[in-house]
């Protein structure tokens, strides 16, 4: 009886994951913080050396540290599509949109959140669900000056066809 119980709970530590069921994670440090930050500067570093792997590896330490941060997603993200790592870059992608997914659950005025959203959905080739994103965020919240901005200066057309962007978009 009692191997079932276990068989259970790992099936649940298994399955919600992937279904897209987060349990909450425990609160992140202040000096788990200030850890991911020396990681990032080093990674920083290694880019502007063109050292990517090096880069790669301070930017995973980093999201291991602290994996609320969508920005760290996304340059790990960035930094693996340059290693020729696709299916890791959409891994961390997909794991920057659910960090800027939760940023706006626990503070639903997060417009800046919300815009990387959009941005995000573009770097993983789905820039029809950043479009229909986009016009969601404006009918939502028609008061918005950033979200106004974005949208009358056309940012996700400017983005989609910026040659950086596509260096590092699926």
């Amino acid at each position: 009886m009692k191997s079932s119980h276990v068989l259970f709970a790992l099936a649940v530590a298994v399955i919600l994951p992937a279904i897209g069921c987060r349990p909450r994670s425990k609160e992140i440090t202040s000096l788990q913080r200030k850890q991911a930050e020396q990681f990032i500067s080093e990674a920083q570093f290694a880019v502007t050396l063109r050292d990517y792997a090096r880069a790669e590896d301070q930017l995973a330490k980093a999201v291991a540290v602290c994996p609320d941060m969508g920005d760290y997603w996304v340059s790990l993200g960035s930094v693996r599509v340059r290693l020729g790592q696709r299916a890791a870059a959409k891994t961390a992608y997909r794991s920057a949109l659910a960090a800027f997914e939760d940023a706006v659950a626990r503070n639903p005025k997060d417009e800046q959140s919300m815009l990387q959203q959009v941005s995000v959905l573009a770097l993983l080739g789905r820039s029809d669900d950043a479009r229909a994103l986009l016009a969601k965020l404006r009918d939502r919240l028609p008061d918005s000056r950033n979200i106004r901005v974005f949208v009358e200066q056309k940012q996700l057309d400017s983005l989609l066809v910026d040659p950086a962007f596509k260096e590092i978009s699926l």
